[in-house]
């Protein structure tokens, strides 16, 4: 695989796109080509299929059209590694925050996020707790003793480990839906259950 470059005009990247449109390669193949040389912020597929129509209706230019009126001015390098450090620096923040700080429309902030910086919104993933340094480095040493003991020990250690966990009993708890699936012909009329919920009176149950 290829070294991604880590500079590129983008008269550079329609070059490459002119040249292997003339070569009859398909549009999603050549965004594939310049995403593994130039890396994933590279042009968008999208704006790929243009430029390959563009060539193939006779164009031979591949720099920016002459605007008419006022110029475009939104989208400058400037304005790019602004955006970029101010989602670097927060990844939560919202298109029009953004615009609002940099005082630019959100129409040109969506371009910089999404075309030319390749940003793009996820959710994050749930997981149980969150481990702080301290309950890391903890885990860490507690590991690290078991392993010394069972070294000396083998598997005498193993068999006088007790392992325990815990868990919250509510004193009544409703069957689940599935659990209350019951048989019906098809002109039988609907099953109706009211919806409710464990109790609020419960114990902790620990086990080892």
């Amino acid at each position: 695989m290829a070294t991604p470059l880590n500079s590129w005009s983008k008269e550079e990247v329609r070059a490459v796109i002119r040249f292997l449109n003339a070569k009859k390669v398909a549009p999603g193949e050549i965004h594939d080509q310049l995403r593994e040389v130039y890396g994933d912020n590279v042009i968008s597929k999208s704006r790929v299929y243009e430029w390959c129509k563009f060539f193939n209706q006779g164009r031979l230019s591949i720099g920016d059209d002459a605007r008419i009126g006022r110029p475009r001015t939104s989208t400058t390098d400037e304005n790019i590694q602004k955006v970029d450090d101010m989602i670097r620096q927060d990844r939560r923040l919202k298109i029009r925050y953004i615009a609002s700080e940099l005082d630019i429309s959100k129409s040109t902030v969506y371009e910089i996020v999404h075309n030319l910086l390749g940003y793009h919104k996820v959710c994050a993933r749930w997981v149980p707790k969150q481990l702080t340094d301290d309950h890391k480095q903890t885990r860490m040493g507690l590991s690290l003793a078991h392993l010394s003991r069972y070294k000396l020990e083998g598997n005498e250690f193993l068999e006088r480990i007790v392992t325990g966990d815990e868990t919250w009993v509510h004193y009544a708890t409703p069957e689940n839906k599935r659990d209350s699936m019951t048989w019906k012909h098809l002109g039988s009329p609907p099953v109706r259950k009211f919806k409710s919920g464990p109790s609020a009176r419960k114990l902790m149950a620990t086990v080892f």
